[in-house]
């Protein structure tokens, strides 16, 4: 195989996790991200930020730009919900934090209404997702559940500036 070269695996390859546990890994992250979100006072989550970072309300933005859409695309080979670019480089974050996390909750259902409707052959598929990343669809899942994870982080370090105990990232519950 050269050098940037995308290849899926094969039929005969085994696989590590089924696609029930890495929907239950996504979604264990996706609630410690939601408490990250609550843990945010109204103002600091729509203001705050440190060394020219987007606020968390743009971070959160743009988890939710990649998540839906990119369920979508995966599901789907429909990649025509790219995400939308505002001022903050995604969609404009609603007005309010339980609007925020109401969208984050509507996210939430969407992707477990998709998963199950994702013939395996999807995830061994190569495909531009969002019509510019080339890439095995599991591997611009892999990308989704990481860029989270990272501007989750981001967010663990704006609420101990606030002085705020962030919730423990391991508890997935």
């Amino acid at each position: 195989m050269e050098a940037n070269t995308i290849e899926p695996a094969t039929e005969n390859q085994s696989s590590p996790i089924t696609t029930a546990a890495l929907l239950d890994h996504w979604q264990g992250q996706r609630r410690v991200t939601r408490r990250v979100i609550e843990a945010f006072p109204e103002d600091e989550f729509y203001k705050f930020s440190i060394g020219g970072m987007r606020t968390y309300a743009g971070l959160t933005m743009e988890m939710l730009d990649l998540a839906g859409p990119g369920i979508k695309g995966i599901a789907t080979g429909d990649w025509s919900g790219n995400p939308k670019f505002g001022e903050e480089g995604h969609t404009p974050a609603p007005t309010t934090k339980a609007e925020v996390l109401a969208r984050w909750d509507a996210t939430t259902d969407y992707i477990n209404t998709i998963w199950p409707q994702i013939h395996p052959d999807r995830f061994q598929a190569v495909e531009a997702a969002f019509g510019q990343y080339p890439n095995v669809n599991y591997g611009t899942l892999l990308y989704i559940i990481d860029n989270e994870i990272h501007h989750r982080g981001q967010g663990y370090v704006y609420l101990r500036a606030l002085g705020i105990e962030p919730p423990f990232f391991w508890d997935r519950s």
